[in-house]
């Protein structure tokens, strides 16, 4: 058989005991978001449940969907994908050239490609493999109810944690500068070149699934007599639209685009308590040419940012009875 997935066994009714507490846990957690936080931070929870029932009722998957294509050359998924992408770039530029939205300040992750990327992509590939689905995969298979994908979410969480341990590591490996289209190109060359990728990609799908099937393979097979809507599976189109409608709203009240795998790794305390390109280069030594370092002396003085902040937290634990001599030969060493 050449269906995207097995036929969906027909349901009569919906099971009232589980949607009940679910949406009263979903109330509560916004009515206590919006007031121990902000309105917008229980909107944002608001718009993080939808994500997860269109994930859900959609079975729209990323990396399944490139599987797939790899493995038996349907394609349905990556041309949802493509048309989530397209109408992504369509409501993302405008507003990123314009770097607000509804008064609210935006932008885009913008984040260097380079060995961390190349290393990470195979070590997640691989991950992905084995523990059946990615991040957006495993947490709405969770939500729906399957137990062993619990096993797969707490490796998430561990791997991010312990990854911010050594992160300017990673970091400090060699990388290509980081571009933005909207910014080198402007909103609408911008905006053509993703169509046009889009669609190239598009094309490709259509044209190796007929030359593989000897037609367009039906994306889901709908039990008869049932709602596609109340039930599932949703159109997979309908679900890349909403996805990407969701993710411009995230924009809107966030100031940036929706991201999952950032939210496994909690901050930890200092220097790195936001593990982002400006804060660590804040505190990394300042490069300076061989032919100039005489010139620019000061750079490798020893009172650099990271050694005067250690050697005042120094001397604010005297009054504890710590010495803070030892701590100020190590930074100023």
């Amino acid at each position: 058989m050449s269906d995207f997935a097995s036929p969906v066994p027909r349901r009569s009714s919906v099971d009232s005991k589980p949607l009940g507490v679910a949406a009263l846990l979903i109330v509560a957690g916004a009515l206590y978001l919006a007031q121990t936080v902000s309105g917008r931070q229980a909107a944002l929870y608001a718009v993080g449940t939808l994500l997860g029932v269109t994930l859900y009722h959609a079975a729209f998957g990323f990396t399944s969907a490139w599987r797939l294509f790899i493995a038996d050359g349907r394609g349905a998924g990556l041309r949802a994908q493509m048309v989530m992408l397209a109408v992504g770039v369509a409501l993302f530029f405008p507003a990123l050239a314009a770097g607000s939205l509804f008064g609210m300040p935006v932008t885009g992750l913008v984040s260097p490609a380079g060995t961390s990327v190349i290393v990470g992509a195979f070590l997640f590939g691989i991950g992905m493999q084995l523990g059946g689905g990615c991040a957006s995969g495993t947490l709405y298979t969770v939500g729906g109810g399957s137990t062993r994908m619990i096993v797969t979410l707490a490796a998430f969480i561990v791997g991010s944690v312990v990854a911010t341990a050594h992160l300017p590591f990673w970091t400090a490996l060699p990388s290509l500068q980081p571009i933005s289209l909207v910014k080198t190109l402007g909103a609408g060359p911008a905006l053509a070149l993703n169509w046009i990728v889009f669609a190239a990609i598009a094309a490709l799908t259509v044209v190796i699934e007929k030359r593989r099937h000897g037609r367009l393979v039906a994306a889901h097979t709908q039990p008869p007599h049932a709602s596609p809507w109340l039930h599932g599976p949703w159109p997979l189109m309908a679900g890349a639209i909403a996805l990407a409608l969701l993710n411009f709203v995230t924009l809107a009240l966030s100031g940036r685009p929706w991201g999952i795998t950032s939210a496994f790794a909690p901050p930890c305390r200092g220097p790195f308590s936001a593990p982002t390109a400006p804060t660590i280069a804040e505190w990394m030594s300042v490069r300076v040419a061989a032919a100039t370092r005489a010139a620019k002396v000061d750079a490798f003085s020893s009172w650099s940012a990271w050694s005067t902040s250690a050697t005042s937290n120094a001397r604010m634990a005297r009054p504890l009875g710590r010495s803070p001599v030892s701590m100020y030969r190590k930074f100023a060493a």
